[in-house]
């Protein structure tokens, strides 16, 4: 079962202001896909809040839209029973994206990339799959906001994405000004069952190995690499990562 961290209906009643932000990303999403074929976009998918909350708002308009998932095989238990939960509630059309080698493959090959070369394990089971699979797409979906990273600081709403080889992708990361409690009371309005990590102190949740419970409580993603880093490398623009 998926554990249930909504917040109580008083919580769940929208601010104006968040009101007018949920309607922006409405007319965002309506504008931009308006001219999009139905096998030209797509939506990048961790399961995390921000990106099963735009989820949530993206169905409405596209119920068939390529959902990407990066299966690094790494993984918490609990991330793949959600995302199994919630592709199965709300039929999703679900890819789960595969590295070329498989953990036990990698690990004979190279070690615990994880632990010795992070940037080179997260090249071979993120970055290259993803950027192979966004490359048949016209329009890409995610989920980020500035306030997750210093990092994502210039975070664009709409911005042109240009991948290996020079293909250009339009990336739309309509929450980029948004902020944790607008996306936790956005989950409570609409009755969104979260990740049950979050119950256990996870703020940013990615493959296990590489993610703790954050060292720091004002910065969400200092329980990721264990602080040698801050970005996997599929949110940095591809020419600029090598």
């Amino acid at each position: 079962m998926i554990a249930d961290t909504t917040l109580n209906l008083s919580e769940s009643i929208l601010r104006p202001e968040l009101k007018a932000q949920l309607a922006h990303v409405r007319e965002l999403l309506s504008r931009e896909l308006a001219d999009i074929g139905e096998t030209e976009a797509c939506l990048t998918c961790s399961f995390q809040a921000e990106d099963v909350l735009l989820l949530h708002l993206t169905l409405a308009l596209r119920p068939k839209i390529p959902v990407l998932f990066l299966d690094t095989g790494y993984h918490f238990s609990e991330t793949y029973r959600y995302r199994d939960q919630i592709a199965a509630d709300w039929n999703l059309n679900l890819t789960n994206l595969l590295p070329v080698r498989t953990v036990a493959e990698q690990e004979s090959e190279h070690g615990l990339l994880h632990q010795i070369a992070p940037d080179r394990c997260c090249g071979l089971r993120k970055v290259e799959p993803l950027f192979a699979a966004v490359a048949n797409y016209k329009v890409w979906l995610t989920g980020l906001r500035r306030e997750q990273a210093r990092s994502r600081a210039a975070l664009e709403e709409v911005a042109d994405f240009t991948l290996p080889g020079g293909v250009t992708v339009r990336k739309l990361s309509p929450f980029a000004d948004w902020t944790t409690r607008d996306v936790w009371q956005l989950c409570a309005h609409f009755n969104i069952p979260l990740l049950s990590l979050y119950e256990a102190g996870y703020s940013s949740i990615g493959c296990e190995p590489c993610t703790s419970i954050p060292t720091d409580p004002n910065d969400p993603r200092s329980g990721r690499w264990a602080g040698k880093k801050v970005e996997c490398g599929i949110h940095i623009q591809a020419a600029n990562s090598n």
